[in-house]
């Protein structure tokens, strides 16, 4: 961005403009949660600008997505354990592994 510039005089040049950067210590984890999933920055390294009032977080690592486990209905659950023969909680672990699909539940539980 500014090739050979001093660290020391880009942030007294910084301060000039109004800028404030502060280095978040001993960041263990982000987690940034949306419906289909979260993405999850361990040992992430964020950085705090704030610039006219205003504070905007710089976020830097590797990121993992990890899906949301999906929303088994109890009418769900009941229908394969009562098509399968199992109990209910094998027909909850079956849905959560089949994301939901019933039909895949029944297939996969009919085949054990």
């Amino acid at each position: 961005m500014f090739p050979n510039i001093n660290p020391k005089k880009m942030k007294q040049m910084m301060k000039q403009m109004g800028m404030e950067m502060e280095q978040i210590e001993d960041v263990e984890k982000v987690v940034i949660y949306t419906p289909n999933g979260n993405y999850v920055f361990d040992n992430a390294e964020v950085v705090a600008t704030k610039m006219q009032g205003v504070t905007t977080y710089q976020l830097t690592g590797d990121a993992r997505f990890e899906e949301a486990a999906p929303e088994i209905p109890a009418e769900d659950v009941a229908l394969v354990a009562s098509q399968t023969g199992v109990t209910e909680e094998a027909a909850r672990a079956a849905l959560t592994e089949t994301r939901g699909d019933i039909a895949e539940a029944i297939l996969k539980l009919a085949q054990q």
